[in-house]
């Protein structure tokens, strides 16, 4: 980059589904990346049921903006049991044509009563 800035990525960030009470942007975008967070689902249902159902929130909020499932470089998957990795494994291969994102999973107590799984998201729009 010179000194006139020439070459900066980042020329601007731009927030979505912005929710005042909470003080949060629900997405929000900057050089070339998307940061998407609180992919959750009504906490009902198997632990298969509800990956699938995050899995279609995450699909939904990136369709629209323009992206897909295949444009996730990372998420960070949070689990009531951790040992229901497998079940996300299984998933992850129908939804992501061997196009993996890098990952990370974490087991946590969530607030909310059945919730089993969610999990944040980074995609590149490039």
């Amino acid at each position: 980059m010179n000194s006139e800035g020439e070459g900066n990525v980042m020329s601007e960030i731009i927030r979505y589904d912005i929710n005042e009470d909470w003080a949060h942007s629900g997405m929000v975008e900057a050089g070339g990346f998307v940061f998407i967070s609180y992919c959750a689902c009504d906490g009902i249902g198997s632990i298969e049921s509800q990956i699938n159902r995050v899995f279609d929130h995450l699909y939904l909020r990136l369709d629209s903006i323009g992206l897909t499932l295949e444009s996730v470089v990372k998420f960070d998957a949070l689990f009531k049991n951790i040992w229901d990795i497998p079940v996300m494994e299984t998933i992850i291969r129908e939804r992501f044509n061997g196009k993996y994102p890098a990952r990370k999973s974490i087991q946590t107590n969530f607030a909310s009563e059945g919730l089993l799984f969610q999990l944040d998201a980074i995609a590149y729009r490039g």
